[in-house]
C-alpha cells in the first residue's frame, strides 16, 4: 500500500516539477501554511525571488529543526528552480502567522545526513521523493545526501504583514 501511495506522489512531480494538480495543491497549501491554519508548526510558506525574472514565487515547505537550528530541504533534488534562485540570492521570506526575512546557507554534503533524517520525520509528503526509508541508519542518508540540497535558515528580521 505504501509503495502505491509513494508512486502516486512521485507522479505528481514528474521530471522534478509540479504537474497541474500538484501545483494547485501547492498553492492551496501555501495559503494554509502561511496563515498557520490546520497545519503542523513546521509547515510554512517560503518566498524566493526569481534569479532571471525577479518575480517572487511562493511554495509550501517543511522546516526541519535539529540541534537548535532550522533547515529547508529540496525533496525533489538539485533541479528545482527555488534551489537555483537561492544559490543566486540566499535571501527568502518564511511565512507562518507573520513574515520573517531569512538568509539560507547551503549545508555541505558531509553534514546533511542527520538533517535529511529529521526532515523525513516531519515531512511525510517528502518520503516518496527521497530514496531512503525514514528509519534507515545515518549511513544510508549520507549515501544520498549529495542529491538533496539542504539550507540552514538564519533569522534576519521579522517583517510586518
Amino acid at each position: 500500500m505504501r509503495q502505491w501511495r509513494h508512486a502516486a506522489r512521485r507522479r505528481l512531480y514528474r521530471g522534478g516539477r509540479a504537474g497541474p494538480f500538484a501545483a494547485a495543491l501547492n498553492r492551496l497549501s501555501a495559503v494554509q501554511f502561511a496563515a498557520g491554519v490546520l497545519s503542523p508548526s513546521q509547515a510554512m510558506t517560503m518566498e524566493v525571488r526569481g534569479r532571471r525574472t525577479g518575480r517572487v514565487i511562493s511554495f509550501p515547505v517543511a522546516v526541519a529543526d535539529l540541534d537548535g537550528e532550522r533547515y529547508v530541504v529540496s525533496m525533489l533534488g538539485e533541479g528545482v528552480s527555488w534551489v537555483h534562485n537561492l544559490r543566486a540570492d540566499n535571501r527568502a521570506v518564511l511565512r507562518r502567522r507573520g513574515s520573517e526575512l531569512v538568509r539560507l546557507e547551503e549545508v555541505p554534503t558531509d553534514r546533511r545526513a542527520p538533517v535529511l533524517r529529521r526532515y523525513l520525520a516531519i515531512a511525510p509528503g517528502a518520503r516518496a521523493h527521497v530514496r531512503v526509508d525514514r528509519s534507515a541508519p545515518l549511513t544510508e542518508f549520507a549515501r544520498v545526501a549529495g542529491d538533496y540540497p539542504v539550507f540552514r535558515v538564519s533569522h534576519v528580521r521579522s517583517l510586518r504583514r
